[in-house]
């Protein structure tokens, strides 16, 4: 029998490793402990609302190359997404009533910082400038580095980082802003422009990953939870996985990617170092009695002053981001969605329309916390076993804990395992 390799974890990490190795000609095993794939980045039918929602939103922007390469290991290319003309992000200030864009343009030189009417509401040049001194953060926080002036640190640079991060800036570590920006403001607007899955991120995202594994001959295996690692006698090497379902034995070719997160790789590999703090997202979906977007051009909006923090809007379908939000995931918090509509209302302008119903889903483990302290515990992708190698938005891939974050582990398990084996 040919040699195999499985990934065990079928969300964007896994997904990318094994449409990266499928694409190469690799036959891959994905194992996935739930009847889904996609993890924290999927789409279902909500049988409160009525329709399909995103189990979270993510905001991809047309810089994200990673993603892009995904797609192109799957055959596929960006058509599945909304992607604005334009890099422009339109706010709403619920403490004044007010509005603003920030509005990036196309070209790479960033002439918008210098522009009032193209920047957050009471910005100056000098504001944007600041973010320099992210390539030199060393272990601050955000708020130590950017929390001054403060108009600027809340119009801007707190959505902004809570955003990426998912932390509160008051100990989110600076430094992991600085790739971010790089690889899309320092590209210019071209690569700022925000995307949005015209249908969902399950068609945009996984279901390509999906189809490219099963095209190359793949094989997907639902509902098998991982219990443990048999390793060689020399701990080197792994020999078997251990499945509820029964032991998988490894040729002496096979490989093993583990893109799970990191509670369940302190559970499989005790001794590989691990974040052990997290942070969750709370997502907020209303139906309404009609349509605000058209069909197949959904539109977001930023809200600053209030819970609310990013408005998506697909149709009659809205769905808010509260990142960060453990205050909204203990005790009662039963008036949570009649809250956030009022922001929504009011970023959107909607009058005498209540939601028809609406669904609140918490992540209470959505990224690990992004402090300073955490960033230590990352681990690479290589463990102690040479062919068993480490992928999720937790591992130490240079990037916050996103989706690009999870694609680029992905890409990077799949270079590793493949040059281990002598197939680079």
């Amino acid at each position: 029998m040919s040699a195999c390799i499985h990934i065990v974890g079928a969300g964007m990490a896994g997904l990318a490793a094994g449409a990266r190795l499928a694409a190469s000609g690799q036959r891959i095993v994905l194992h996935e402990m739930a009847g889904h794939a996609g993890g924290r980045c999927r789409s279902l039918f909500d049988e409160v609302l009525g329709c399909d929602i995103d189990n979270g939103n993510h905001l991809i922007l047309s810089g994200n190359h990673s993603i892009a390469a995904y797609l192109a290991d799957c055959g596929r290319d960006t058509s599945a997404f909304r992607t604005a003309p334009t890099a422009c992000f339109d706010f709403h200030d619920l403490a004044t009533g007010g509005n603003w864009r920030i509005d990036m343009g196309l070209g790479r030189l960033p002439g918008w910082v210098f522009d009032p009417a193209r920047r957050a509401d009471g910005t100056g040049a000098m504001d944007y400038l600041r973010g320099l001194k992210l390539a030199f953060a060393g272990e601050r926080t955000v708020a130590d580095l950017l929390g001054r002036p403060e108009t600027a640190f809340r119009n801007f640079w707190e959505p902004l980082s809570v955003a990426i991060l998912n932390t509160e800036p008051e100990i989110a570590a600076a430094s992991l802003l600085w790739p971010v920006l790089r690889e899309t403001v320092g590209r210019g607007g071209d690569a700022c422009r925000p995307m949005i899955a015209r249908e969902g991120l399950g068609p945009a995202l996984v279901e390509p990953g999906l189809s490219a594994l099963l095209e190359g001959g793949g094989d997907i295996r639902f509902g098998t939870r991982m219990k443990a690692v048999r390793r060689s006698a020399d701990g080197k090497r792994a020999e078997a996985l251990v499945f509820d379902d029964g032991e998988v034995l490894l040729g002496a070719d096979d490989g093993v990617i583990l893109a799970v997160p990191s509670w369940h790789i302190a559970r499989l590999l005790p001794d590989a170092r691990t974040p052990d703090s997290h942070r969750g997202i709370t997502n907020v979906h209303y139906r309404l009695p009609e349509p605000l977007a058209k069909p197949g051009e959904p539109f977001l909006r930023g809200v600053v002053g209030g819970v609310a923090q990013w408005v998506f809007v697909r149709g009659d379908h809205v769905s808010v981001t509260v990142s960060a939000s453990e205050t909204y995931e203990s005790g009662d918090r039963g008036d949570l969605p009649e809250r956030v509509y009022r922001e929504v209302a009011s970023a959107l302008g909607l009058t005498g329309m209540p939601p028809v119903a609406s669904r609140v889903i918490r992540e209470k483990r959505a990224t690990f916390t992004q402090s300073p302290a955490q960033l230590k515990r990352r681990n690479g992708p290589e463990t102690a076993m040479s062919n068993l190698i480490l992928a999720g938005d937790w591992t130490a891939t240079g990037l916050p804990a996103t989706i690009e974050g999870a694609v680029r582990s992905g890409h990077i398990a799949a270079a590793k395992l493949s040059s281990s084996r002598g197939k680079s």
